[in-house]
């Protein structure tokens, strides 16, 4: 697993490295500007038919430290032969100690140095955002709001951003009123929360960690002080940490999965589910359903176990059935509750059923968590054993907050609703966060839009299930989240962008395993 940051955290990075270790920031800005550099000269090559000479290269600047890493690359490319100018952006009474010297520095070597006003109507091949770093908290508006209008129009071929996209939140990936919209981010010693949270991730464009000379034990400080939540998110590596299958075995050791799903005619996000849990590597699946799915899913999936009721008996036959889900519930070693159950007022029962009878783990999806927001009552049965896997539309009739509040900060959403009731939240956008039980919020950084279909959540949850069952309890939901994209991505590979289903995620789970 890899750190994230917030803006707030690299901040006392950079404090502890520079006044405790005693990195001087010049020597921390001048390899800074050369890893900008890097990646400038990379896109520089992408330009058909231009040598180094012929490349104009305006690197825009604001006045703190985000900029002074601007000017010093400008100065780099300059030297290196480039058509390299700073345009330079706010007021320069408010410029930093590092910045005053860095201007200082390329005018002396002959670095043209002018107001970013001077440039309109100008054009540029390679632009270089260096307006603001990471400590951008408040909507960009007036003159640096012009600016960044302005980076959107020089006709620029390229744009490298330093640090952070300018305009966007570093914490949140929140548009602050106007951004510019890079090919490369030139990140340093860790990636920051804005860029893998959207819309932040669609702005920064490909993501380069450049290691600066920022020690790790500076993170591990700002960790130990609590400044802020800790996150992270999941790479290819973490994949090793499923656990193997023993030769010695058989399907009772690879654990045994319920799931409460399915209404009449509405049978196909249990399929999915219980797809999705066996291709992850579950012993046994037993689906649990209404009567009249029973054919089909049989004929589905005749791998599963199909047990059967209906909304008669579970109405007027009270006492029986609550044994009945009791047994079922001393059965199963993880329990899905939810998808495809409709709304119908039985649901509201077995729902109430299933979470006083749980003593294993349960992942609550779909019209589980439906039923959960209509009956507030219910959330006075979470544990910590649960987990709840809603998206932003199910997370609003939870919560009754908008979309759109839940929107401006996921993390936080996630973070607050696990806190408040004690139990796992894995909130589902376009990067996915897990909060609850892990130490710090789970950010996903896989998968694809190609996954927007109906049934991917299905998918996911058979899969967090699927892996409780081979025994990864405590990071099932992080590592279920990652995997579903990793799925996602091979899916898209052999069926397109446009044409991926559901049931090609649970196909491509293997695949996606393979460094298990």
């Amino acid at each position: 697993m890899r750190a994230l940051v917030t803006g707030r955290q690299m901040k006392e990075i950079d404090a502890y490295t520079i006044h405790t270790i005693g990195i001087p920031s010049l020597v921390l800005m001048e390899r800074a500007a050369m890893a900008v550099v890097k990646e400038v000269k990379r896109l520089a090559a992408e330009l058909k038919g231009k040598e180094a000479g012929q490349v104009r290269i305006w690197s825009l600047c604001g006045p703190g430290n985000n900029g002074a890493d601007g000017v010093a690359a400008a100065r780099i490319l300059c030297l290196e032969g480039y058509q390299a100018e700073i345009l330079m952006a706010g007021d320069p009474g408010r410029q930093s100690d590092e910045c005053k010297v860095q201007l200082d520095i390329a005018r002396h070597v002959g670095v043209v140095v002018r107001e970013w006003q001077r440039a309109k109507g100008e054009s540029c091949d390679i632009l270089i955002d260096a307006v603001f770093g990471v400590g951008l908290t408040r909507p960009v508006e007036g003159d640096f709001k012009e600016c960044l209008v302005m980076a959107a129009e020089s006709g620029a071929s390229k744009v490298a951003s330093v640090d952070m996209p300018s305009g966007i939140h570093s914490d949140t990936g929140a548009v602050m009123g106007a951004a510019v919209k890079a090919d490369v981010t030139v990140t340093f010693g860790w990636e920051k929360a804005g860029t893998v949270l959207y819309p932040g991730r669609s702005y920064g464009g490909r993501v380069v960690m450049a290691d600066i000379g920022l020690p790790s034990q500076a993170l591990a400080v700002v960790k130990k002080n609590g400044t802020g939540e800790y996150m992270f998110t999941c790479d290819e590596k973490d994949l090793k940490r499923i656990p193997g299958r023993p030769a010695y075995s058989n399907k009772g050791t690879f654990g045994r999965v319920l799931i409460a799903a399915g209404s009449k005619n509405m049978c196909g996000a249990a399929y999915l589910s219980a797809l999705a849990a066996y291709r992850t590597g579950a012993g046994l699946v037993k689906l649990l359903t209404v009567e009249e799915n029973r054919e089909i899913l049989q004929q589905r999936l005749p791998e599963a176990i199909i047990d059967t009721y209906t909304a008669k008996q579970l109405m007027e036959e009270r006492e029986k059935f609550e044994r009945m889900i009791e047994e079922q519930m001393s059965w199963a070693d993880v329990v899905v509750l939810g998808p495809g159950l409709g709304r119908e007022p039985y649901v509201e029962y077995l729902v109430e059923d299933i979470m006083t009878s749980a003593h294993v783990p349960v992942i609550i999806d779909a019209d589980g968590l439906n039923t959960i927001a209509a009956h507030p009552y219910l959330t006075s049965y979470y544990t910590e054993s649960i987990t709840i896997t809603p998206h932003l539309g199910e997370m609003a009739r939870l919560t009754g907050e908008s979309i759109a509040d839940i929107q401006e900060n996921v993390a936080a959403a996630a973070k607050a609703y696990a806190d408040r009731y004690g139990i796992t939240c894995v909130l589902k956008d376009a990067a996915t966060v897990v909060a609850g039980k892990a130490a710090g919020i789970y950010i996903n950084s896989s998968g694809s839009s190609a996954m927007a279909k109906a049934g991917s959540g299905d998918v996911l949850t058979g899969i967090i299930a699927g892996l409780i069952a081979i025994g990864m309890e405590e990071d099932a939901a992080v590592m279920g989240v990652y995997l579903h994209g990793r799925a996602g991505e091979e899916a898209a590979k052999l069926k397109g962008q446009h044409s991926l289903l559901a049931s090609d995620l649970a196909d491509c789970i293997g695949k996606a395993m393979k460094q298990v």
